[in-house]
C-alpha cells in the first residue's frame, strides 16, 4: 500500500449508483466511474454486487470471486483506492453484508461485516444477512473507519472507531424509502460528524428511475460529504451521479480548536476518566 503523508490534500470521490440485479453490469458501471474519478479514494453504495431484492444467498461471492477481484483489477488500473458492498457466504446459511476496502495497488486490505442488521420499518434484513462482530478502521492514505448503513443509527460504533484511531468515517448505503427516512439519513450522518468533529464521507445507493424486475426501490441517493462541523460540502441529491470533494486538514484543525470536544471526553469503554 502507498505510504501517504496526512498532510496530503485527501480526494474523495462519492459515486452514486443506481445498482441493478446484474454483478457484470454492476462492476462495469463501478468500472466507468472510476475512468471518470480524479481521486485518492471512491466510495460506492452498500450492495455494489447486487441490489437487495434479490436471492442474496444465491448471489454471494467469497472475496476472491469475480466481484472483488473485478474491484482489485479496476482500482490498481485506475490507482485509486475503493470501498464498495458486497455479499460474502456465511456459515449460517445466510450471507455477510460486506464492506470491502481495495487500495490503490489492487490490494484487499480490508472487509467489514455490517454489525448492525436492518430489522425496522416492517424488513428483516436477518433472515438473509448474519450479522458481523467486529469495528474496522484500515489505512488508504486515511484511516477510515467502516460504517454500513442501519450501522448509522449507532452512535456508540463510531466512537469505537475513533478509539481504533480512525481520521474520516466512511458510510456506504441503500437507505430505503419510507416515513422520515431522507430526514433521519442526513440528521444521523451530520451527527456523528458533529459529535466526533470527523470529516464523514456517506455514499447511498441512487435509486431507480422504473421499479426493477426484483422489487421496489432501495435506494434515497442524498450521497453526502460532511465536514467536522457538521456542514454539508456535498449533497448528491436523488440522480446517479458522481462527485469529488476533498478532506481538508485544515479545516478540521481550525474547528477542533474551536470545538474541542474529542479531548473532553470522560467515558471511554465504560468507564468515566478523570479530568
Amino acid at each position: 500500500m502507498t505510504d501517504q503523508s496526512s498532510s496530503h490534500p485527501f480526494r474523495v470521490a462519492l459515486c452514486q449508483l443506481a445498482i441493478g440485479d446484474d454483478p457484470a453490469r454492476n462492476l462495469a458501471a463501478i468500472e466507468a466511474s472510476l475512468a471518470e474519478c480524479d481521486a485518492d479514494l471512491a466510495v460506492f453504495p452498500e450492495a455494489s454486487l447486487v441490489r437487495f431484492g434479490n436471492d442474496l444467498v444465491a448471489a454471494a461471492q467469497p472475496l476472491d470471486g469475480e466481484f472483488v477481484t473485478g474491484l482489485r483489477e479496476a482500482a490498481r488500473r485506475h490507482s485509486i483506492a475503493v470501498v464498495a458492498g458486497t455479499f460474502e457466504p456465511a456459515d449460517s446459511g445466510r450471507v455477510h453484508n460486506t464492506a470491502v476496502v481495495v487500495d490503490a495497488e489492487g490490494e484487499l486490505v480490508g472487509s467489514y461485516r455490517k454489525i448492525h442488521l436492518f430489522d425496522a420499518f416492517a424488513f428483516s434484513e436477518s433472515d438473509t444477512v448474519s450479522p458481523g462482530r467486529e469495528p474496522l478502521v484500515v489505512d488508504v492514505g486515511r484511516k477510515i473507519g467502516l460504517v454500513t448503513c442501519y450501522d448509522l443509527r449507532f452512535p456508540e460504533l463510531f466512537r469505537s472507531l475513533v478509539d481504533r484511531g480512525a481520521e474520516m468515517f466512511v458510510v456506504i448505503a441503500a437507505w430505503t424509502p419510507g416515513p422520515y427516512k431522507e430526514d433521519h439519513w442526513i440528521t444521523l450522518a451530520r451527527a456523528r460528524a458533529i459529535e466526533n468533529t470527523m470529516w464523514t464521507v456517506a455514499v447511498g445507493k441512487a435509486p431507480e428511475i422504473e421499479p426493477p424486475p426484483s422489487g421496489g426501490p432501495t435506494g434515497i441517493g442524498r450521497s453526502l460529504l460532511i465536514d467536522p462541523m457538521g456542514v454539508v460540502r456535498t449533497d448528491l441529491g436523488g440522480f446517479p451521479g458522481t462527485a469529488v470533494g476533498t478532506v481538508d486538514d485544515d479545516a478540521t484543525e481550525r474547528i477542533r480548536r474551536l470545538l474541542p470536544s474529542a479531548s473532553h471526553r470522560r467515558i471511554a469503554i465504560g468507564e468515566v476518566t478523570e479530568n
